[in-house]
């Protein structure tokens, strides 16, 4: 695949979790066809199995991997057949992640701990447990190893609509930028991704959270105003965000960390 910066991702080998389908499956896709070693990791094994086969078919390299990130011992399962595989992580993309469109006083204390185990401690033992593989894998870049945690424009600013699922966000972005400051002198590099809303079925999702009714007519109507709401005038893409990940998980990017990379269509600088 040829990049517009030259990016290649040859014997680098990646972790993207929740890749069976939407922004994760366009980031490993893409992260394949720059070179990498794929492990396509998610708790849906037939669509996650289908995207392994995509990236085979193009000629890449890609298993597929069960894992709920929500579990400890899944991560410790995942992280031994990296390392039988493997020997070494190079990238972690911690991607996996729920929404919920709740009022808070609609919010009861299961889905509060849900979305929190998934998104936010998701990111935590995704970190965890692939430490010592990424301090293996950064030994051997000269860019290091890259931890890409995807976080939302909900992280950076609040959300009327789904404000818990915004507060998980908002963690992301601050584990990430103390993860950097951690792992700095240990050939890590951890930068966050902001995306806006992007037409995958959890953007679809979303939009319903904001037509309650969720009629056609009102889904279309809220589809409609979410794109006059980024001032780039469209949803945004999975592919929009592997780009982004892509550069911070190569050695373009080879001293930044700690960021937070808003890919919103311009949401975020209104």
């Amino acid at each position: 695949m040829s990049d517009p910066l030259g990016i290649r991702l040859d014997s680098c080998a990646a972790l993207v979790t929740g890749s069976a389908r939407g922004i994760g499956a366009g980031i490993a896709v893409r992260l394949a066809a720059l070179g990498a070693r794929l492990f396509v990791a998610d708790v849906l094994e037939a669509p996650a199995r289908t995207v392994v086969e995509a990236i085979r078919e193009r000629g890449g390299r890609a298993d597929f991997l069960a894992l709920d990130v929500a579990d400890e011992s899944s991560w410790q399962e995942a992280a031994d057949a990296v390392r039988a595989a493997e020997g070494a992580l190079d990238i972690l993309v911690n991607n996996a992640g729920i929404y919920l469109a709740k009022p808070t006083a609609e919010t009861a204390l299961g889905d509060f701990q849900r979305i929190v185990s998934v998104n936010l401690a998701g990111v935590f033992l995704g970190t965890k447990h692939c430490l010592d593989l990424l301090i293996e894998g950064g030994g051997r870049r000269s860019g290091g190893a890259s931890i890409v945690n995807l976080s939302s424009a909900a992280g950076l600013i609040g959300s009327r609509v789904a404000p818990v699922y915004s507060m998980t966000k908002g963690g992301v972005r601050l584990l990430t930028k103390s993860h950097a400051l951690e792992f700095a002198r240990r050939g890590i590099r951890v930068n966050s991704v902001h995306p806006g809303l992007i037409d995958t079925e959890m953007g679809a999702e979303a939009l319903r959270g904001r037509s309650p009714e969720g009629d056609r007519e009102q889904l279309e109507r809220a589809r409609e105003a979410a794109s006059r709401g980024h001032p780039i005038g469209r949803l945004g893409t999975a592919s929009d965000i592997a780009g982004a990940v892509a550069f911070l998980a190569s050695d373009a990017a080879a001293f930044v960390t700690g960021i937070e990379l808003p890919v919103d269509g311009g949401v975020t600088a209104q």
